[in-house]
């Protein structure tokens, strides 16, 4: 949805989720939280902070529903959706997508994905 000319100024430019829904040890969909999303969303926070990028608020989320592909992340505005695992994962998303405007294709989910 567009904005409109007379929404209020945006507070922040970018909203980095990071799913952080836990399920029980051993359920069939698994859990972000159980593949290390926490560590990682922490990561994220820290990390974005020593960069210097401006105007991101990296969040913790409840379940985003894509619990197959976890951990999972998705930047708003842009709505696009990635998965990561590692420290150098975030790095990538981090300088690449927030801090360059690209796009880190090879951890990008596609809207009818199922699986890695």
């Amino acid at each position: 949805m567009p904005r409109l000319p007379t929404d209020p100024a945006l507070y922040f430019d970018a909203h980095f989720f990071v799913c952080t829904n836990r399920r029980p040890d051993g359920h069939p969909r698994g859990s972000c939280a159980g593949s290390g999303s926490e560590k990682l969303r922490d990561y994220a926070k820290a990390r974005a902070k020593e960069l210097g990028i401006r105007g991101l608020r990296v969040n913790g989320a409840a379940c985003l529903d894509r619990c197959e592909l976890g951990p999972t992340m998705v930047i708003y505005p842009e709505g696009i959706w990635y998965h990561a695992r590692t420290a150098e994962d975030i790095d990538e998303i981090l300088i690449t997508h927030l801090q360059g405007g690209g796009r880190v294709e090879r951890l990008m989910l596609q809207p009818d994905q199922k699986s890695l």
